[in-house]
């Protein structure tokens, strides 16, 4: 792994496999990039993969303030320029990793071939805001732990936790996160939603949605996919941390998605 300092802060990044394409991965909140450990086999034999700690996740830098889906962004792409990825790049995300990669598209559609996006998280609500940000506060003072239980209830139930040492595992790296960082991040996602940009994604995109994600369940997303010009939309087995839970049915989509575009 290698950590590199780009766009004002500090991510740890890894690269994966040998092509002549390149597919970036972008975890979901509280995630890390570890998140897609179980992934990479499936997606790297034919192509580059890249993969980082977002700004303010795992061993990257945490946030001293509030974020922007500018600078979430920006990171990505001052990553890609410090390695040296050059032309287009296909990336893939969960949540808000996926609205990153969205937001990201829609800023520079010269630089993304295509894109694949879990249950993308690209804001909250109006009746769901207040909830977002007394979660947030709730983070900032108590830590992780004492958010856990609801959380982690609605994003992993025991209905997809068909391997218990990876839910523990898991559970343990969730408890682990800065409580600082995961507070701005629900801030933004509270006060700043880009929803209005799936109209504007110009790329070949598919939008998988987890039939047991309360979060970000099929009936959310599968209207989201709509809005995307040309989208494609398919229901996985899973629940909101996709690449964890069914990390083989996330693999095929992408490596299936990807390669029906020749990426």
């Amino acid at each position: 792994m290698n950590w590199i300092e780009v766009n004002g802060t500090s991510l740890r990044w890894m690269l994966h496999g040998s092509g002549a394409s390149t597919l970036v991965l972008v975890h979901e909140m509280g995630g890390t990039l570890d998140s897609w450990d179980a992934v990479i086999p499936g997606v790297s034999h034919a192509r580059r993969v890249l993969r980082y700690d977002t700004r303010g996740a795992g061993l990257s830098e945490k946030i001293g303030g509030a974020v922007t889906w500018d600078e979430m962004a920006g990171d990505l792409g001052a990553l890609l320029d410090a390695v040296g990825i050059e032309g287009k790049v296909a990336i893939a995300g969960i949540a808000v990793g996926a609205a990153i990669a969205m937001h990201f598209a829609v800023r520079n559609p010269d630089r993304v071939a295509a894109l694949v996006l879990h249950g993308p998280a690209t804001g909250v609500t109006g009746d769901r805001r207040h909830a977002t940000m007394e979660r947030a506060a709730a983070a900032e003072a108590g830590g992780m732990r004492g958010i856990a239980e609801t959380s982690i209830a609605a994003s992993y139930p025991p209905v997809v936790r068909f391997d218990e040492a990876v839910f523990r595992t898991f559970r343990a790296r969730w408890l682990a996160n800065d409580p600082q960082s995961f507070a701005a991040i629900n801030r933004m996602l509270a006060t700043e939603d880009i929803s209005d940009e799936l109209e504007q994604i110009s790329c070949p995109t598919l939008v998988t949605a987890g039939r047991h994600d309360a979060l970000r369940p099929p009936s959310v997303v599968e209207p989201m996919a709509r809005r995307i010009p040309g989208a494609e939309f398919l229901e996985l087995n899973s629940g909101h941390f996709a690449s964890i839970q069914t990390p083989g049915l996330v693999s095929q989509a992408i490596h299936g998605f990807l390669a029906s575009h020749r990426l």
